[in-house]
């Protein structure tokens, strides 16, 4: 069983210091699965999110925004046609507020369900309410607002920037004193809304809950904040949830080969107090977790277990192969110094030569791309190639770097933890990494290390430890 109950879990919407029990869009919430996880002994906490208004394109005024227009070229972590070319793009536009609209706030700041003492939960840190930021950051004069289109087909427009739980009346005054917004329709109303979520320590890194076996956890309920994050548990709470089934192993991504990886550690590692949001500083590999190379690092799981077709992948080991062989082919093509290569080499801005030069080293200037590359070998090598190619050769050191960095962080992960081991017993590691350790639980040394109140000279001990062969268990 997966539980996936988004923000339904016993929740309140809030506007202003209207509450009314329910979920987003008005309906209904999730009674009585609250009660039964404190029951089993989970730890349940409350937080909150909130959502801007939604307000009608043709009442908007662009003329006052700065244009945002999107990609010139498409960039995607698929590699399947079907995302990849012809998606029509809308723009979206920056406007701010202004002095009035925090003038608004302050007069009204009673208003607002978070400052009038009503909402319970813990908000997130990285999408704060327009009056969360008006209070917080009193420096500024204006904050950014992007108007971005939610669908192709609706007359809709997304906020962004402008989550608020003030009530309707200070919604509609706040919102006209934005430029471009002064005479608004809106359609739908921001609000705050509370809601259960379980503090996800209590979960292996398969989503299964540690208390009860086969019973995963994904989504909101694990402490996140987002739909991209929800939908990237779902998946790996459905992949191992499909392997429990079949008495396979489950699905454990790293760190190093995805950002669901590092979803996935943060939360069952550390916890979370707050709505979570992924950020890329979270990752300390993201050098290696680039938009080039998603189908190198996931797709053979991918095909493993079921999910990747074999034509679908038969198309990517082609691809490898290619790329591969391109990468041979740079670092052994020489650029001799003649005259027709000098002149090319000025018509690029960049120096002649006057000795005999590889193609990959040439790459490795700043002024020279995959066009380059193109010109030289003349081979009609893919974009995505071509692309990737030069991300690898200028980047090479530091991508080696990082490599070496999470082969170091992956010995530490082979290193299994005892399910019982008894830590008490584990002598010289300190009170502090004691509790931790008894609460969470890691299953690797490497999760251990990441644990906040661990530190790397408990690792030491604990390795030690461990590889004594004296290690006891709890009764």
């Amino acid at each position: 069983m997966i539980l996936t109950t988004g923000t339904y879990l016993s929740s309140n919407l809030l506007i202003g210091h209207e509450k009314t029990m329910g979920g987003p869009h008005g309906e209904p919430t999730t009674y009585g699965i609250s009660k039964q996880l404190k029951a089993l002994g989970f730890d349940v906490v409350r937080l909150k999110t909130g959502t801007p208004p939604r307000v009608a394109k043709d009442s908007v005024d662009f003329s006052k925004m700065a244009i945002q227009p999107g990609d010139t070229e498409p960039y995607t972590f698929s590699f399947d046609e079907i995302y990849y070319h012809n998606n029509p793009q809308e723009p979206c536009y920056l406007t701010h507020t202004s002095n009035f609209t925090h003038d608004i706030i302050h007069l009204n700041l009673n208003e607002s369900a978070m400052y009038g003492g009503i909402v319970e939960g813990v908000g997130p840190r990285y999408c704060p309410s327009i009056e969360d930021k008006v209070v917080r950051f009193f420096d500024k004069s204006r904050h950014q607002i992007f108007i971005e289109p939610e669908s192709m087909s609706l007359d809709e427009l997304y906020v962004q920037g402008f989550s608020t739980s003030m009530p309707r009346h200070v919604q509609e005054q706040m919102i006209r004193t934005i430029p471009g917004l002064e005479n608004v329709r809106i359609i739908r109303y921001a609000y705050a809304i509370e809601y259960d979520a379980i503090n996800p320590i209590q979960l292996y890194p398969s989503l299964e809950t540690k208390k009860i076996k086969h019973l995963y956890c994904a989504g909101q309920i694990n402490g996140t904040s987002g739909y991209e994050e929800a939908a990237g548990q779902g998946l790996m709470a459905g992949i191992n949830a499909a392997l429990s089934i079949s008495g396979k192993e489950p699905l454990i991504l790293h760190r190093h080969e995805a950002y669901i990886g590092v979803l996935i550690d943060d939360l069952v590692t550390k916890g979370t107090l707050e709505p979570y949001r992924l950020l890329t500083s979270r990752a300390e590999h993201r050098l290696l977790l680039r938009h080039d190379n998603a189908d190198l690092r996931l797709r053979d799981y991918g095909y493993k277990i079921g999910l990747v077709d074999e034509m679908t992948y038969q198309k990517y080991l082609e691809k490898k192969q290619a790329y591969e062989d391109l990468i041979v082919r740079v670092e052994s093509f020489k650029v001799m110094p003649n005259k027709e290569n000098n002149l090319y080499l000025q018509s690029r801005g960049s120096a002649v030569i006057y000795e005999a030069i590889s193609l990959a080293e040439l790459l490795k200037r700043p002024e020279m791309n995959k066009r380059d590359v193109r010109h030289f070998i003349g081979h009609p090598y893919s974009d995505d190639a071509l692309e990737q190619l030069e991300i690898k050769i200028k980047y090479e050191g530091y991508i080696q770097k990082a490599m070496r960095e999470a082969e170091k962080m992956l010995r530490l992960e082979d290193k299994v933890i005892p399910e019982k081991i008894n830590y008490n017993l584990v002598r010289n590691i300190s009170s502090e990494s004691r509790e931790k350790l008894n609460k969470i639980r890691p299953q690797t040394l490497g999760q251990a290390s990441r644990i906040s109140g661990v530190n790397p000279a408990d690792i030491s001990v604990l390795m030690v430890y461990l590889e004594s062969g004296s290690v006891q268990h709890d009764v």
